[in-house]
């Protein structure tokens, strides 16, 4: 297996996608701002977060095989990696994909960390909780940071209605079941790991997978799945959507039948002794005892409430740090999509395409169907710039392509303005008159 930290000596620069790498520094400038490597010249700064490497014996230096895996493109990657490969699929539980890329498409760079921010972006923008999406997005890094990509079968998420599956190759370092308890890191890949930690995206305590745990538990959703294909060399990962009645004991049964036969038995006896004026002295034994007992099952009682409001406040106190995660990476994408609408043009944003947009900047969860037929509406008003779409439907750049142009591309419903030129500056999105349906 090949280290992440390989320097590829005849792999430079001009071998990255630049615009994944500023992406990359835009997004560690927003989390450490006053950091001092944001100062730095591309490759300085590539060295520093170990996607560069220098040979100090030779004097040479290059694309370290973690920054080629980040920051290149995938027919690039593929000259070192043969086997590499990527896919995200989903289905409503039949055969048909009903929406699927791989880092063949062409319509994409490729590379892992793209990949991750393209399903990151359909995971938000879903209507799953926040505390099960960041759940979800968890163990899609751990994926990327822990699979053998020069394995066979490439990394591969499919979202089925009831349940995620996570499949890469590569065995586990640790033991299966020690790892929701694990607590120390057994890393495959340090470069990558710190290439994402950096972004604040991981961490090497090995608790990402015990907190999913936690969290699936508090939804009451079946306990997540590890299989290991050890003949294919992969671990897949399940995430089942779905709760799980809990299985009542057979000595949990009988406590309760004996229980309950006891307090029937309780109750005839009242019966039996009730209004027999001989018994009385039997009667107000009978109800010392019975108020002792009662007594014993409210403080058995107030016990078990005690241990429910400890729970609770454990509870409370997972969701508060959600919360913060999701309030932090809220603020990030606010910021995000200001700095995007800040280069518009707004004179070139009239009043009729403000109007189309409004539903989108209403509601920030729509449909893909309706979300792709205001995208055609607006198109066919004028061409469209990206940041112009980010503007009026109030997404970010990222997940208005990721999401929506470039299927829409695909379909052969919209059409660039250059296409011989898909990185051109004034690079706009058309309506593809010859498309209309029938």
């Amino acid at each position: 297996m090949l280290q992440d930290n390989l320097i590829l000596e005849h792999y430079g620069l001009n071998e990255l996608n630049f615009d994944t790498i500023k992406s990359y520094r835009e997004r560690f400038a927003e989390v450490k701002p006053a950091h001092p490597w944001n100062a730095l010249e591309t490759k300085e700064f590539l060295y520093k977060v170990g996607a560069w490497g220098k040979v100090r014996d030779t004097h040479k230096e290059g694309v370290t095989l973690a920054g080629l895996l980040l920051f290149s493109e995938e027919r690039i990657i593929t000259e070192v990696l043969p086997q590499y490969f990527l896919e995200y699929r989903e289905s409503k539980g039949n055969e048909e994909w009903t929406e699927r890329f791989t880092s063949q498409d062409g319509t994409w760079s490729g590379n892992i960390f793209d990949f991750y921010f393209h399903i990151h972006e359909i995971v938000r923008n879903s209507e799953l909780q926040s505390s099960i999406a960041s759940s979800l997005t968890e163990v899609l890094i751990n994926m990327l940071i822990h699979a053998d990509y020069n394995g066979e079968g490439g990394v591969i998420l499919e979202k089925q209605p009831s349940h995620y599956v996570f499949s890469n190759p590569g065995l586990l370092l640790v033991p299966t079941d020690s790892v929701f308890s694990n607590t120390v890191s057994q890393l495959r890949n340090p470069n990558i790991v710190k290439l994402f930690s950096l972004l604040g995206l991981c961490e090497r305590s090995g608790s990402g997978l015990k907190k999913v745990k936690q969290n699936w538990s508090l939804h009451h959703y079946k306990t997540p799945a590890i299989d290991q294909d050890v003949s294919m060399h992969r671990t897949v990962v399940t995430l089942t959507l779905s709760t799980q009645e809990r299985q009542v004991s057979s000595s949990e049964k009988d406590t309760y039948n004996t229980s309950v036969t006891d307090l029937g038995n309780n109750f005839k006896d009242v019966e039996k002794y009730q209004n027999t004026p001989e018994n009385d002295v039997e009667i107000n034994s009978y109800n010392k005892n019975r108020d002792s007992y009662n007594k014993e099952l409210i403080e058995e009682f107030k016990s078990y409430n005690n241990e429910i409001n400890s729970f609770n406040k454990e509870d409370n106190y997972y969701n508060n740090n959600v919360n913060y995660y999701n309030n932090n990476h809220n603020s990030y994408n606010n910021e995000q999509e200001e700095d995007s609408s800040n280069l518009v043009n707004v004179e070139n944003i009239d009043t009729k395409l403000w109007d189309i947009a409004a539903l989108a900047r209403e509601k920030k969860r729509l449909s893909p169907n309706q979300m792709e037929h205001i995208i055609l509406e607006l198109c066919k008003e004028k061409p469209l710039m990206l940041k112009e779409f980010a503007y009026l439907l109030e997404r970010t750049p990222d997940g208005v392509r990721n999401n929506y142009l470039t299927k829409l591309l695909r379909k052969g419903q919209l059409q660039l303005k250059y296409p011989n030129q898909p990185n051109h500056p004034k690079q706009a999105y058309l309506f593809n008159k010859k498309d209309i349906e029938k």
